[in-house]
């Protein structure tokens, strides 16, 4: 984990922007490419919040087709952007490129969207996804557990779920084959910690949900009175 001063160092020098790769300063996107491709308030496509895909334009109503017909076990979930250009590219430089310093510009942009920022300040718990040993081993740090310290320290509580098995890799698995892959992979240690609380579940990347569900499960039966989900992006038509 880098330390406080190497932050407050990489935030300041100039750097190459994520999309463009020019020179820039401030934050991992030039002021060109974050006028482009930020969501931008009432201009950006609602979402369903169900399953936080975007819903088509002049759809009314909170929620699509698909979760009014199979409502998923979460009450509400929010997603920042798709996990598309330039977007996919950042993540991907955050988790898989080892580059934990991120998780910062990443958290401040979640932290100013209105519904976000809401649905942190309405709960009680932030409940990141948690890695396998292995794959925390590998990485050196957990994405959603920095963005949960980030948004709200004060109720952040990373080591309220756990990975009760070292599953498969989901990356390339159909939506059942996730959903075999994940039956029974968490626990809640210490239900007394969660039970009667309303819980802001995170994670970084919504793919088909499945992870997501396992965990809202595992949650619900340790006794929380509610769970929000949120992720950084949502993969189209998962």
């Amino acid at each position: 984990m880098l330390s406080s001063a190497a932050l407050w160092l990489s935030a300041r020098l100039p750097q190459q922007c994520l999309a463009c790769h020019t020179w820039a300063q401030g934050g991992p996107l030039c002021a060109a490419c974050w006028a482009t491709f930020a969501p931008h308030g009432p201009s950006a496509p609602p979402r369903c919040t169900g399953c936080g895909l975007a819903l088509p334009q002049g759809y009314s109503g909170p929620r699509c087709g698909a979760c009014l017909r199979q409502p998923p076990p979460w009450q509400a979930c929010h997603v920042w952007v798709d996990y598309a250009y330039p977007w996919a590219n950042l993540l991907t430089r955050w988790k898989l490129h080892q580059q934990p310093a991120l998780a910062r510009p990443i958290a401040h942009w979640l932290g100013a969207d209105p519904a976000i920022a809401a649905a942190v300040a309405q709960a009680d718990v932030l409940v990141p996804i948690p890695l396998s040993r292995q794959r925390l081993r590998q990485r050196g740090f957990n994405q959603a557990a920095q963005l949960t310290a980030l948004l709200a320290p004060a109720k952040s509580h990373p080591m309220a779920l756990q990975r009760q098995q070292e599953a498969p890799s989901q990356r390339g698995l159909t939506r059942v084959q996730r959903q075999r892959n994940l039956r029974q992979a968490f626990h809640v240690p210490a239900p007394a910690a969660v039970q009667g609380q309303r819980v802001l579940l995170v994670d970084d990347v919504l793919t088909t949900g499945a992870t997501l569900q396992a965990a809202c499960l595992a949650l619900q039966a340790a006794g929380v009175q509610e769970v929000a989900v949120v992720a950084v992006a949502r993969t189209p038509n998962s």
